[in-house]
């Protein structure tokens, strides 16, 4: 029978029931940083005894704050440091590099980092800001590692993609995915316009991918207080509201807001959870699979297709 999860489950919750999902496994977490889901994520997993975790961050300072923080309650955990900057090419093929030479294959890659309406910034490589870290860096890395996720004794590797409900802003402008060089930008919708390329990716991944074993989710985890909403004043936002890319008004204040604990439950199904492995390539919030929560265009199979071929495009030449 399958466990039933609530959108008021925690990650301890959940990894206590899929404790034997976690135990042995070797897991890449993106966004690693204290304070943060992704840092949580991996608490959870060492007190479950997962064989290795690897914690990817932009800093190295960062990367071993979170490592000394799990060290404070699981001293035996098996943590190894990755620096990875998915807003720089360069880093990503480093990053990419170092764990390909890796002996241990990937198990389960969490690729939760991002970045959330910064104003407008143009990477080292060209590209939008929130399409290049959200979606184009995780793209590049997560293709450049793929033999290692593929070679999972487990047979069934699985990759996550952490998106949001605010992807209900904007489809892909595939068209236009820099607003006009930054003249026409709008930080909320062009966080929209990579939050449902979070979706589209794993739902193309898991096309392309299922004969092969291996399972991709993306998911929404709530609304949390991190330091994700470091760039505007979330008071001030809650309270305007925003538009999405129609100019019709986004509801913000119906997302529900959730603690660190609540919000990782969802990262935790989506990654180890058996009872979702027949639904290859769904959506899920409040920990379970909800479809019909995200843009229908944003899990339609020929976008999914189209928003790969144009970040091949994109990317050619540059990784």
């Amino acid at each position: 029978m399958a466990i039933e999860f609530t959108d008021q489950t925690t990650a301890d919750e959940v990894g206590t029931a899929l404790t034997n999902e976690i135990r042995g496994k070797t897991v890449l977490i993106t966004g690693a940083t204290v304070g943060g889901l992704g840092a949580e994520a991996a608490m959870v997993l060492a007190k479950h005894q997962a064989k290795l975790i690897i914690l990817a961050c932009r800093r190295v300072e960062a990367v071993f704050e979170t490592i000394n923080k799990i060290k404070q309650e699981v001293p035996d955990a098996n943590l190894r440091p990755l620096i990875l900057d998915l807003a720089s090419l360069a880093s990503v093929r480093d990053a990419a590099k170092r764990v390909n030479e890796y002996a241990e294959p990937i198990d389960v890659l969490i690729n939760n980092a991002g970045v959330m309406a910064p104003p407008y910034f143009l990477t080292e490589d060209g590209f939008e800001g929130q399409l290049a870290t959200n979606h184009l860096g995780p793209f590049a890395f997560t293709n450049l590692i793929m033999p290692r996720i593929l070679a999972s004794l487990t047979g069934s590797p699985r990759i996550v993609n952490v998106s949001s409900t605010v992807h209900w802003l904007s489809p892909i402008r595939y068209d236009d995915p820099g607003f006009q060089e930054g003249k026409t930008y709008n930080n909320f919708i062009a966080y929209g316009q990579s939050k449902t390329a979070n979706i589209l990716f794993s739902k193309e991944l898991s096309r392309r991918y299922k004969d092969q074993g291996l399972l991709a989710f993306s998911l929404h985890p709530g609304g949390i207080q991190t330091n994700l909403l470091r760039h505007f004043d979330i008071a001030k936002v809650l309270q305007e509201g925003v538009k999405d890319y129609k100019g019709n008004s986004f509801d913000l204040t119906a997302i529900k807001w959730k603690s660190i604990q609540v919000g990782t439950a969802t990262h935790l199904v989506a990654a180890f959870d058996p009872s979702i492995a027949d639904q290859n390539g769904s959506f899920l919030e409040d920990a379970q699979v909800h479809n019909e929560l995200a843009r229908p265009d944003a899990l339609d199979p020929q976008n999914a297709k189209r928003l790969w071929e144009l970040s091949e495009l994109l990317l050619a030449g540059k990784i």
